[in-house]
């Protein structure tokens, strides 16, 4: 059961070898193919190719087929391919001829195009929406923890005052830039490759700006060649900005590591987020963030292996895009889990609001005397070497007066309104897409 079946048998090894995962994968495509087909379909009918009698039949045949998906009763039976030819065989077997006139005007080549943009952008959103979640915890804990003061640090070594709430805000606000590149991706995945077929169009009068608007793209993908030459590109943007969110997060979980061992002793994971040692009775691994750790460096890795794959192909389609879906279909669960773990993680820690009693944290408020002794006349460069050599000759002491920093960023005025204000404007707007697609399926 193929689309390209001309009557002859493939060897089976081969057809597995070419195969590969498409079946399983392709899964996750089930609800975009129905959503391009439905678009496509529509398009067909309007420049007389499809009755309207069979568009009223394929109409209802592929709602049969998106309520099936919906459910999680869509599958890809043995033998066949792909989704784009479990679709089409259905449809076949519900509506006779017309599902065999469904293909018209179109390749395999633009209907996974189209199939991986509308995939994308509806993950890009749920993604989106993940990350607002993990920002506004971290914000409610900076907000609630603003005044608690911990050590700041510079080569792993006690550098100055810092505060939880400037912690947790300094990742909120990682998050913020992290959403300008996914919306760049998001951009980019929301243009309409479909009627480039294999990659020179068609002599069909296909009407592109029809289906660009019916699937709520906001604009084409007009050169046909380049519209299959996003194949590759396409996968790599997206999974560079996913990178850009891994990296913050996994800076995070780094920071939780260490901060939660018993050495630095900042904060506590709830039980529930910690495992034992089958030896040491009293052993609290920090097993989640670790995990979260390794994860967000392999998500790191995934923009290069695509990369490697579509590099130096010649215009045009390759088969060589197949092996990318392997890469990029999975990404987008795993970064899902890891920001909805650690949103839960960071927002049951326990935090230490006492840690500077500790005498090793003396030398915190080094800056703060000079800084002082600067107010009050004394040269900057003079006010350094007399603390300095207070600090090295064993008589340095703080006074414990409280810190006074006021300017955009510092402890006293961390500027919360303004990191929030900044993610808001970085989000990108799905309402289009998802009315467009909404309306599609009506």
């Amino acid at each position: 059961m193929k689309l390209w079946d001309k009557g002859y048998s493939t060897d089976a090894f081969v057809e597995e070898f070419t195969v590969g995962r498409d079946r399983e994968l392709d899964l996750y495509l089930a609800e975009a193919d129905v959503l391009g087909n439905m678009a496509h379909m529509k398009m067909l009918n309007s420049i007389g190719l499809i009755s309207d009698e069979e568009r009223d039949a394929l109409t209802e045949g592929l709602k049969k087929i998106y309520e099936q998906v919906l459910a999680g009763n869509f599958s890809i039976e043995e033998g066949v391919e792909d989704v784009h030819s479990q679709v089409e065989f259905l449809l076949t077997e519900m509506c006779g001829d017309a599902g065999k006139r469904i293909h018209t005007g179109r390749s395999r080549n633009d209907q996974v195009m189209v199939d991986l943009k509308l995939f994308s952008r509806s993950a890009l959103i749920h993604l989106q929406q993940s990350v607002e979640e993990l920002f506004n915890t971290l914000m409610a804990k900076a907000e609630e923890y603003k005044d608690v003061l911990m050590p700041g640090y510079t080569h792993m070594q006690v550098a100055m005052p810092s505060s939880f709430g400037m912690w947790l805000s300094a990742y909120a606000e990682a998050l913020a830039d992290d959403l300008l590149m996914l919306k760049a991706a998001y951009e980019l995945v929301n243009t309409n490759p479909l009627g480039s077929g294999a990659g020179y169009g068609s002599s069909v009068p296909l009407n592109r700006t029809m289906t660009t608007r019916l699937l709520g793209f906001e604009d084409l993908a007009y050169n046909s060649i380049y519209a299959q030459m996003q194949r590759g590109k396409t996968e790599r943007t997206v999974l560079t900005a996913i990178a850009a969110v891994a990296a913050t997060i996994g800076r995070l979980a780094q920071d939780v590591c260490l901060y939660s061992c018993a050495n630095f002793g900042f904060v506590k994971l709830p039980d529930a987020f910690t495992t034992g040692s089958s030896i040491m009775p009293h052993k609290k691994n920090p097993d989640i963030f670790e995990l979260t750790r390794a994860k967000c460096n392999r998500l790191q890795a995934l923009p290069m292996e695509v990369t490697l794959i579509s590099t130096n192909l010649p215009a045009g389609y390759f088969r060589d895009m197949q092996l990318t879906k392997e890469i990029y279909v999975p990404a987008f669960k795993e970064i899902d889990d890891i920001v909805r773990m650690v949103k839960t993680g960071i927002g049951q820690m326990w935090i230490n609001r006492d840690i500077l009693s500790n005498d090793i944290y003396k030398y915190l408020f080094t800056v703060e005397d000079v800084n002082d002794a600067v107010a009050n006349g004394v040269p900057f460069r003079d006010a350094y070497r007399e603390v300095g050599m207070r600090v090295q000759n064993g008589t340095y002491e703080h006074d414990g007066r409280e810190l006074h920093h006021t300017h955009e960023g510092s402890i006293g005025n961390l500027c919360l309104e303004g990191i929030a204000a900044k993610f808001a404007r970085h989000k990108f707007d799905y309402y289009v897409a998802v009315e467009a697609e909404r309306k599609l399926m009506e």
